[in-house]
């Protein structure tokens, strides 16, 4: 793996779990995966792209992980692939900048919008959504449609071998060619895991990930305010309940969230004031989390708790 197990890290983790479990006692051993980096000083992350990408993989973070390769539904949290990917595209030429594409990223980031993932996957791919079509079509469309999962294979990383990000983000649910491609059980449904989450956010906030320029970009686009009057004027914030809820104000927070019916979800780079910088990528599965606003806050708050120990 890209981070290397320590024994201060895995003892702090595994209590954190049992907290979780006793103050949450619905929550079941399955239904939570994590994954957590140390930046122990000097951090190489959030450089502004100051490090060589080989320097870069050359360091190894300390990690603690629980059910960190469990293949689970990402929900929104799937939208730093298609960011990621973008950037790529972009900075090859096989995309032309626009206004128009420009927006759409930023609102799939910022807002999390679907109907702008649903833009930047068209562009990424170059296939739409649509009526059903005929077998030959559709074969040249799905081949088409999986150009995201092809990219994120040649990168060689362990971590990437079993995610799956060849769909779109839904509000009511897929139709058409979209249904079909999906699968009758929904077999083909996006799927990653903590770790391939948290290694992909580990090389944008490493300012690796594409082009440092283009690091930085992503990061701004990521970046959320903690201040009340910005969360209250914003109830879909991807911060109240979630792990940005449970920091202090003067955090600086990195995130993206993924929520539905079933999910909870948030993958975060975190600097406190008084700590080192951390990466947390925390995936919640049932109804009950889905619907509850304390617990990913409260995962969050043990950590956060855990980091101010670790740098005493």
């Amino acid at each position: 793996m890209f981070f290397h197990k320590d024994a201060q890290l895995e003892e702090w983790g595994d209590r954190i779990l049992e907290q979780i479990w006793q103050k949450f006692p619905g929550l079941t051993q399955d239904q939570v995966a994590l994954t957590w980096l140390v930046y122990d000083a000097p951090a190489p992350v959030n450089t502004q792209g100051a490090i060589t990408s080989e320097d870069f993989w050359n360091y190894s973070p300390r990690g603690y992980s629980y059910r960190g390769v469990e293949r689970i539904y990402p929900a929104s949290v799937v939208k730093l692939f298609y960011l990621v990917a973008i950037h790529e595209w972009l900075e090859r030429g096989m995309v032309q900048p626009s206004v128009e594409l420009d927006r759409a990223i930023a609102d799939m980031i910022i807002d999390s919008s679907n109907d702008a993932t649903s833009l930047v996957v068209d562009v990424l791919t170059g296939t739409t959504s649509g009526p059903e079509l005929s077998a030959a079509p559709f074969e040249t469309w799905k081949q088409q449609r999986n150009l995201v999962n092809r990219y994120f294979e040649s990168f060689g990383w362990d971590e990437l071998r079993t995610i799956n990000v060849n769909q779109k983000t839904w509000c009511d649910g897929p139709y058409g060619r979209e249904r079909a491609f999906l699968g009758e059980l929904r077999e083909n449904r996006n799927v990653l895991t903590t770790i391939a989450v948290a290694r992909l956010l580990h090389s944008i906030v490493g300012g690796v990930a594409v082009t440092a320029a283009r690091s930085q970009q992503m990061m701004n686009l990521m970046q959320r305010s903690l201040a009340p009057s910005v969360l209250e004027a914003d109830p879909e914030n991807q911060v109240t309940g979630f792990l940005g809820a449970g920091i202090p104000l003067d955090t600086c927070l990195w995130s993206k969230a993924g929520l539905m019916s079933q999910v909870r979800h948030d993958a975060a780079y975190i600097e406190l004031t008084d700590a080192m910088p951390y990466t947390l990528v925390v995936f919640t599965e049932g109804r009950e989390q889905s619907n509850s606003e304390t617990l990913l806050p409260f995962i969050s708050e043990q950590v956060a708790a855990a980091m101010r120990a670790l740098s005493s």
